[in-house]
């Protein structure tokens, strides 16, 4: 359903790491919003609700709720650092549009 980089997974290693409360896992989720019409969601979860997709990847848990394992299938997760973006970045082989505001997939 979605791939992570191995950059993303450690991303959300150290995120989990440092999390107060504790944590199992990275949510995704999809509004209809931003320049594309999509704006993906990211926190950190304690445990999956009903009708998530669970997907298990490099020793992470990604949790996907039934609404937006449409919009997610087929993406790759990456995490950057660099001058001009810093974090988690959606790569969809079939984006809506090309965005231009940061918030949606592109």
């Amino acid at each position: 359903m979605i791939t992570l980089t191995e950059m993303a997974i450690a991303a959300v290693k150290g995120v989990i790491s440092q999390a107060p409360e504790p944590v199992t896992g990275l949510r995704i989720t999809v509004e209809m919003d931003g320049c594309a019409g999509i704006k993906y969601n990211v926190g950190l979860e304690s445990d999956s609700r009903e009708g998530d997709a669970v997907i298990e990847t490099g020793g992470v848990k990604v949790f996907v709720d039934a609404d937006s394992q449409p919009h997610i299938a087929g993406s790759t997760l990456d995490f950057v650092t660099d001058p001009v973006s810093f974090g988690f970045i959606f790569d969809h082989p079939d984006p809506l549009e090309k965005c231009a505001c940061g918030k949606s997939c592109g």
